[in-house]
């Protein structure tokens, strides 16, 4: 049988887990039993998961590894030019292979047992594979019991299969490596915000997306149209989160290309008519992937620089993965209608010695994904909306959700690169340390749903746009004067650049669409006695009356509360009944007395 190969020749091996281990290791013991039968061969895959022993040194003279996705199992043969990498779309790798661009001369793939009619199943690796069986002379099939039969495009007839070599083995499997649960939690959380009931979801491979599929099951109605098909992703089918009902096109069906996972997945998958393979150059497309209204791709980066530029296959000259399918699906998931995508990645390194958010990509780095791609990059600290913003915005953004350790650092080198304001204020340590812990959700008495969060650094423009909303009776009010202007100076000295530990100012977030709107803002501000603040509050015009300030004033005083504060103060207008009726709907003891034409307040927390 391998006796057919010849000097030169280029051998197709399937993708992943679907890699034909029997075939490859008789393959090499042929090549090792007859050093001469044959040199110069090309191997030609996409993904090598673990069975590569035709990449040992003495095989030098007879195998040349091209590969069009690197793995873990070929980086290091790629960066020291032992092997070769092929960067490219997957979603052109058939197209290449058909037209004979990249030439195939063998084919081992892996199928399934042929039923009564004579048709065997590709199984759990069509991505690639169909086309470079369609396009070779030569195909060699190891028929495994274990292979599952997956519906599709994933059936090939026994007579287009040149040789039939029967061998029962486990399936290859693979496991993402683990994310720890906390990290897990918090940037699943963030997600499952951004995620509708109805969307359709693309999900990348790797820890963080996989990571976080647990955290997505109080999401209903889901539809799947995806290159990798994972256990997360399959977890979510299993319990009826992904039903595939509102899908645009293939209705009821999850689509997919290729899975690499364990064998529950495989068994899961194996002759179940709502998992439906496609050839990666249909999963693909941007122009299918636009067509699925509500369309979100979720994917993964090695980093995310300032600016917006995000690289998942390489760290500087270091050739890491490859381009795959990630900025297919990211920009074939905007141009659908009400799409979107997000980039989920931890914060830190895998060491936790390095920050994923850095001020710019470092040298050599393949620019994955363009400053004009992304929409939202969430971390377990947050989640900065990045589409449409100017770089002073962006900036600001993504050091808020990166690592309270590396902050400090991304605000310094953002400054150097004038990125951000020269005179960009920031609080280091637990002083600068932004509480997540304090955002919640109300809904109002008149049904208004708010978000009540402390003010964020990158919360700037949003200030401004809450400031300059306000009417000349609302800034007389807080101010006691009317203020046509609020320069980037006041803004930092009174809104942004919070002692976290001395100061606190809580936000009343709407959102409307992907935009944010600030409804109302209350601080408070220690003096010289930790026990005492000075409290303001605000809340827009168009949304007063309507419960706001109560949700604010409430939460603030809980806040201060918490903090050990024993008293507030506020010196109002004699003509502000407003906050009167608020002190006596929260049922809060306070004294008042006239002071200088102003009525000075004292609430009591204690």
């Amino acid at each position: 049988m391998f006796g057919r190969i010849h000097a030169g020749d280029r051998i197709f091996i399937s993708t992943g887990c679907g890699e034909p281990q029997y075939l490859v290791r008789k393959l090499v013991e042929y090549v090792e039993s007859n050093p001469k039968a044959f040199f110069d061969t090309e191997i030609l895959h996409i993904w090598t998961l673990g069975v590569a022993p035709y990449s040992d040194e003495k095989f030098k003279q007879n195998f040349r590894r091209n590969t069009f996705f690197i793995s873990h199992v070929n980086r290091s043969a790629v960066n020291e030019g032992y092997a070769d990498y092929t960067p490219i779309f997957l979603s052109d790798v058939p197209r290449l292979f058909r037209q004979r661009q990249a030439q195939i001369d063998i084919a081992l793939v892996q199928v399934s047992l042929p039923d009564e009619h004579g048709y065997c199943s590709l199984g759990i690796s069509v991505d690639t594979t169909r086309a470079a069986v369609e396009s070779s002379p030569l195909v060699m099939a190891q028929v495994n019991p274990a292979m599952p039969r997956v519906h599709g495009d994933t059936f090939i007839h026994v007579s287009e299969l040149d040789y039939l070599v029967p061998c029962e083995e486990d399936i290859l499997e693979y496991r993402s490596p683990p994310l720890k649960d906390e990290i897990a939690e918090k940037i699943g959380r963030y997600v499952s915000q951004i995620i509708d009931e109805g969307d359709t979801i693309q999900v990348g491979y790797g820890s963080v997306p996989d990571g976080i599929m647990p955290y997505l099951c109080d999401i209903r109605h889901l539809g799947v149209h995806t290159e990798f098909l994972g256990d997360g992703l399959a977890g979510l089918i299993e319990k009826g989160v992904v039903d595939n009902s509102l899908k645009t096109i293939n209705r009821g069906k999850t689509v997919a290309s290729f899975c690499m996972g364990t064998r529950k997945t495989y068994d899961f998958i194996n002759d179940n008519p709502s998992i439906l393979f496609k050839e990666i150059d249909y999963t693909n497309s941007p122009l299918i992937i636009a067509r699925h209204e509500r369309m979100t791709a979720l994917n993964s980066a090695l980093e995310v620089d300032l600016t917006g530029q995000a690289s998942s296959e390489s760290l500087g000259n270091l050739f890491y993965s490859g381009i795959g399918g990630q900025a297919n699906f990211m920009r074939g998931a905007v141009l659908a209608p009400q799409g979107k995508n997000i980039l989920a990645l931890q914060s830190t390194t895998s060491n936790d010695e390095g920050s994923r958010i850095v001020p710019a990509l470092k040298e050599g780095s393949g620019t994955t994904l363009t400053r004009g791609d992304l929409h939202y990059v969430v971390t377990e600290f947050g989640i900065a909306y990045l589409h449409g913003k100017n770089i002073r915005d962006r900036a600001m953004s993504l050091i808020a959700i990166a690592h309270p350790e590396f902050r400090p650092w991304l605000i310094e080198e953002a400054k150097k690169r004038k990125l951000i304001y020269q005179d960009q204020a920031f609080f280091p340590g637990e002083k600068g340390h932004y509480p997540e812990h304090l955002e919640t959700y109300r809904t109002t008495g008149r049904g208004l749903e708010i978000l009540l969060r402390p003010v964020k650094i990158s919360d700037e423009s949003l200030i401004k746009d809450f400031f300059y909303a306000l009417s000349d009776k609302s800034l007389y009010s807080r101010f006691l004067s009317v203020r046509r202007q609020l320069t980037h100076e006041e803004l930092q000295k009174q809104f942004l650049a919070v002692d976290y530990t001395r100061q606190m100012s809580i936000v009343a977030v709407r959102q409307e669409g992907s935009r944010e709107i600030i409804a109302g803002m209350a601080q408070y501000c220690m003096g010289e006695c930790d026990l005492s603040a000075e409290i303001s509050i605000m809340v827009r015009d168009d949304c007063q009356k309507k419960g706001v300030g109560f949700e604010l004033l409430s939460y603030l005083t809980l806040v201060a509360k918490n903090s050990g504060l024993h008293t507030l103060t506020a010196d109002i207008l004699p003509d502000n009944a407003p906050v009167f009726r608020l002190l006596d709907k929260l049922g809060l003891a306070y004294d008042r007395k006239w002071d200088s034409g102003l009525i000075h307040i004292e609430i009591y927390l204690k």
